[in-house]
């Protein structure tokens, strides 16, 4: 993974790298808007098409091997193929894949679940985040008899019209595009960390049902969460007869086996789980108090005289995920995966820092848990990467990646045997350690020196 000694320019080299890519790339083009089939793919001018995975590795089509950071969207704090997880799926997919009835296995993921997370009183499966956070939304708002829905600009939850506004743009939270007017004047946006706007908003206005949150910033923390938020939402919701919604799809089991409410010692009324959750395969959850789900209850709705609220899904709680899923919690329960992937993290962070301040690159490492986050510096700010304070910044500054400068980065980390996120984060795993630390500094030394060449970048020391 040493350096790429030639005159080529970055396109030119990425080319000459990934012709397998290329080829296939020019195929999908055909098949899929943008050639892709999830926007957090998108790369010009392709991206990697990649053939198998072990562990904190990936190999493309044409043999490259790559230190994986992008961790499957966050699903695989166990990394790519854990023996364990891989074997319960290949048991559990041999004995069946859907057999549109009940199972034992789906009695036992729950029952890890609730054990892991003691807010879950109760639990009922869908296929992924944005369905659970959509189930939790309908659900708040059934138990409350109340119509809006409180969120946080920058935070992401799903791709449901409830979450459309305020994650990357109509930050005043009119409708985006396809998405009734109707929809987005009851989700009430504030801004992350705001306890006042929020007290205002749940003071004046009682039709707010629910408070929903990344309860460790936006985008895993992109946009930190200040100390003492999550707890004082807690209070407030309370006092205003809101409920409140963890949404702990990337947080669940990766910060800690009990996920962010437990680091928090916060209880919220409602969770919402995926990616880890079942294991890395499709799956997610929604849990929590027992009488809020109860509006999914055949007989409590009947009792009560209420309208149950419907809740199909084809694929809820499948087999394979099942297994995988327990397999994936069971090794998670002993807290040893998420500490490992923590303290990896944090060493990551420390010596990018260090790079960054050898090199005088004005960019910071930042982040918490198993995050790490680049900041690419959008505004030419005057910065120390060693005491670099994201809670001084500006959420929106925080978030901001420039389109060119992002695209440039991610293509020159590839040709040096990195992947990112198109977010410039890395989401680190279990089985990361000091030599997947030490090939991707030494990525990131060499795609600054490329980049610098071509005047991306301006370094103010000598690389």
């Amino acid at each position: 993974m040493g350096p790429l000694h030639d005159n080529r320019s970055l396109e030119e080299a990425y080319r000459a790298r990934t012709p397998g890519s290329a080829r296939l790339a020019e195929r999908a083009r055909v098949l899929f808007p943008s050639g892709v089939t999830h926007d957090g793919r998108f790369l010009e001018p392709y991206g990697i098409y990649v053939e198998r995975a072990q562990g904190p590795h990936k190999w493309d089509v044409d043999g490259n091997r790559y230190v994986d950071w992008f961790g499957g969207h966050g699903a695989l704090l166990l990394g790519h193929c854990h023996p364990v997880v891989s074997e319960a799926a290949a048991r559990a997919l041999a004995a069946m894949t859907h057999p549109g009835a009940n199972h034992p296995l789906e009695i036992r993921w729950a029952e890890t679940i609730r054990a892991l997370v003691p807010s879950c009183e109760k639990i009922r499966f869908t296929s992924s985040g944005t369905e659970a956070t959509l189930l939790a939304v309908r659900l708040a708002r059934a138990f409350t008899g109340r119509r809006k829905i409180l969120r946080f600009r920058t935070h992401f939850h799903g791709w449901h019209d409830h979450m459309t506004s305020g994650w990357q743009n109509h930050m005043d939270g009119s409708a985006t595009r396809g998405v009734l007017d109707g929809v987005a004047e009851n989700v009430v946006l504030c801004d992350p960390n705001d306890h006042a706007a929020v007290e205002a908003v749940l003071a004046s206005d009682r039709e707010i049902a629910a408070v929903i949150l990344e309860p460790t910033g936006a985008s895993f923390g992109m946009v930190p969460t200040r100390e003492g938020f999550p707890q004082a939402l807690r209070e407030l919701t309370a006092r205003y007869g809101a409920l409140l919604i963890f949404d702990e799809v990337v947080t669940g089991f990766r910060v800690a086996p009990g996920g962010a409410q437990a680091v928090y010692g916060v209880r919220p009324d409602l969770s919402t789980f995926a990616k880890i959750v079942a294991g890395g395969l499709p799956g997610g959850a929604v849990g929590g108090r027992a009488e809020i789900l109860d509006a999914l209850d055949f007989a409590r709705t009947r009792e009560r005289g209420e309208e149950k609220i419907g809740h199909p899904g084809t694929f809820n709680a499948n087999p394979v995920s099942a297994a995988a899923g327990i397999a994936a919690l069971g090794l998670i329960a002993s807290g040893e995966p998420c500490a490992t992937a923590n303290a990896t993290a944090a060493s990551l962070r420390e010596k990018l820092n260090e790079l960054f301040a050898e090199l005088g690159v004005p960019w910071a490492a930042y982040g918490t848990f198993s995050g790490v986050h680049l900041f690419p510096n959008p505004e030419g700010r005057r910065i120390d990467p060693l005491a670099f304070d994201p809670e001084s910044l500006p959420f929106a500054e925080l978030k901001a990646r420039p389109p060119r400068l992002a695209q440039r980065i991610r293509l020159a980390l590839l040709l040096h045997g990195v992947d990112v996120s198109g977010q410039l984060a890395l989401l680190a795993s279990a089985t990361h350690g000091p030599r997947e630390v030490e090939d991707t500094v030494a990525a990131f030394r060499e795609a600054i020196r490329r980049l610098a060449r071509e005047g991306e970048v301006r370094l103010e020391r000598r690389a």
